[in-house]
């Protein structure tokens, strides 16, 4: 979360999953001042928790970032995201090695039902999977070389797998003297997908052409180039509004079936889940452009916008829930935050080991 519109949205992603969880919570934010502020005011108002929940903040600057694409050599974005949105990709460099699993979620996105079975799923991929999120191959768009057959906006990372694998190039990496140097897993996948990187402009940089959807992008290179590393992941953690039209699904009939609730969807067929009813727990209110927070987006207050009529209600709750409802004053429970600064990757601190010896 990288200004305070990204933490107001990410709030109540948070805020979702401390109502719904099941069990004990760590959430591991990426961020800038601005969003650790926003966020410290919500968290401040949960004095008991439900369950122990820590928080931990990864302070990392805008040049810190900068400096860790350029040591990957040919990373490039034009997405509205820019380079913050392209530390999905170093995630695993980020946290330390003793957190093995994570989930990211984009923070336009809330959930409806605990966030525990989500977790569950990590037991379920099969041996060598590194990587779970859904895959759409019913879409179809040459210009982005089909990455919108992947959402990265919801994974479920193995990040030690990915450690053991190097995910990502670094010149700290090519410079090893040590001959210990690991070939990193992306290069050979992106050059696979997006040729040999070309000159970036009139820089003495180089870049991979034509990636569109920043991260995702990258992704679906690595996915395509390594598909048994990639487990697909249900529809129902991925209820989007981009391009997938929420599948059609929305508040109405408590008592419909499955079956009658899946004659009605859309973006379905030739997918994973063909026949089956999506059945929501959680939602992805995303590419609705034109605002910094997608709970301002005009459309909602359209009596005629399908999105709105089917899941306004929902949003309305989930944004209109105060934080002091989350405690439980006779809970034992703690809140727990902490703050790393300066946050190096696990380049730098590869470096830095191989100097010492």
């Amino acid at each position: 979360m990288f200004s305070e519109d990204s933490a107001a949205e990410g709030a109540l992603l948070i805020k979702s999953i401390i109502l719904y969880s099941s069990s004990s919570l760590a959430f591991h934010i990426i961020c800038d001042q601005a969003a650790q502020d926003y966020l410290q005011k919500r968290l401040a108002l949960l004095k008991h928790p439900q369950h122990d929940i820590l928080v931990r903040f990864y302070r990392i600057p805008h040049e810190h970032m900068v400096a860790r694409i350029e040591r990957e050599g040919a990373l490039h974005t034009d997405h509205s995201a820019g380079v913050p949105g392209l530390m999905k990709l170093f995630i695993h460099e980020i946290l330390p090695p003793t957190v093995e699993r994570a989930i990211f979620i984009d923070t336009d996105a809330f959930f409806i039902s605990d966030p525990a079975q989500l977790w569950d799923r990590f037991d379920a991929l099969p041996p060598g999977v590194a990587i779970s999120m859904p895959s759409h191959p019913d879409q179809y768009e040459p210009e982005w070389h089909h990455a919108n057959r992947i959402c990265s906006c919801i994974m479920l990372l193995d990040l030690a797998r990915l450690r053991d694998l190097r995910l990502m190039d670094s010149l700290h990496y090519r410079d090893d003297p040590h001959g210990a140097r690991v070939p990193a897993l992306a290069p050979p996948a992106f050059e696979a997908m997006y040729g040999t990187p070309v000159p970036d402009g009139g820089s003495a940089r180089v870049k991979y052409a034509d990636v569109k959807l920043g991260d995702q992008g990258y992704w679906w290179a690595i996915v395509s180039h390594r598909p048994e590393l990639f487990e697909h992941l249900s529809y129902d953690w991925e209820v989007s509004s981009c391009l997938m039209d929420m599948y059609n699904v929305g508040l109405g009939d408590d008592a419909v079936d499955e079956e009658t609730e899946a004659r009605y969807q859309v973006h379905t067929d030739d997918t994973p889940e063909a026949g089956r009813a999506v059945l929501p727990k959680m939602l992805h209110f995303n590419c609705l452009d034109g605002v910094a927070r997608y709970y301002e987006w005009p459309g909602w207050s359209d009596p005629d916008n399908g999105l709105a009529q089917r899941w306004l209600p929902a949003l309305r709750f989930h944004l209109g829930y105060k934080w002091i409802w989350l405690n439980q004053p006779l809970s034992n429970a703690s809140l727990t935050v902490e703050t790393l600064l300066d946050v190096k990757f696990a380049d730098e601190l590869f470096a830095e080991s191989r100097s010492a010896t």
